[in-house]
């Protein structure tokens, strides 16, 4: 029994320590396409388009977004865990604080691996932050619950918010470049690829009730499903 906690609080750290590193990380990553100047996400297009139009910091933004799409899950019937709350808010001030420290990159020498390195970094954070199995962020919890409510597929859901969110944030004066495009075709295969480097392994119990052994990363063997979302991306 002691062994079993034991192995359970060991864990259970992990999987904080994956969460909020993954949070902080996606944060930093988000801030150096914003100082690349050469394009960003989707919803980082609505953040930067909002932030200008209000002077208000980027950061500020995304928690005010986040908190805002929070709300809409209450007649969605979402549940938020966790990770849901805590990327409300660590997401924004990792970005403003990454960006204060970094602030813009000049010449196309460091903006280039700048935002090569933002998307690859979004990845390692994205796989991260799911892996921890806390709860989706706000934005995947508004998508799972539009696809429970209207019978869509996710894949329309996500692309018909993600398409709103471009159109907007560009009207606004976010930024569309190379780094919306790279992002487009290379997340999708580098969260998948991270998923599986950081994903947490469960014991299984035995007939006899004793733990088994956790399977290794990269080995077939038993892994905790996922929380209802957690498939989708963390933003």
């Amino acid at each position: 029994m002691v062994r079993t906690t034991g192995r359970s609080t060991i864990r259970l750290t992990r999987r904080l320590v994956q969460l909020y590193a993954g949070l902080a990380l996606y944060g930093a990553s988000s801030a150096l396409l914003v100082g690349a100047g050469l394009g960003l996400e989707p919803w980082g297009v609505l953040h930067q388009g909002l932030a200008e139009l209000t002077g208000i910091s980027i950061g500020a933004v995304s928690i005010g977004v986040g908190a805002v799409v929070l709300l809409l899950w209450i007649p969605l019937r979402q549940r938020p865990g966790l990770g849901t709350v805590s990327n409300v808010f660590v997401v924004g001030l990792a970005m403003d604080g990454t960006l204060a420290v970094l602030g813009d990159f000049d010449g196309l020498g460091l903006r280039v691996p700048a935002m090569v390195l933002g998307v690859v970094l979004n990845g390692a954070a994205t796989g991260l932050y799911i892996s921890a199995r806390f709860g989706p962020g706000p934005r995947d919890g508004l998508m799972t619950g539009l696809n429970q409510v209207t019978g869509r597929s996710i894949r329309l859901v996500r692309t018909v918010i993600e398409v709103a969110v471009v159109v907007t944030g560009f009207a606004l004066g976010g930024s569309l470049g190379a780094g919306t495009v790279l992002y487009a075709l290379a997340i999708g295969p580098l969260a998948q690829f991270f998923l599986r480097v950081f994903a947490v392994r469960e014991a299984v119990s035995t007939a006899s009730g004793e733990p088994s052994t956790p399977a290794s990363p990269g080995s077939p063997g038993p892994v905790a499903a996922p929380a209802s979302g957690q498939d989708i991306l963390p933003r």
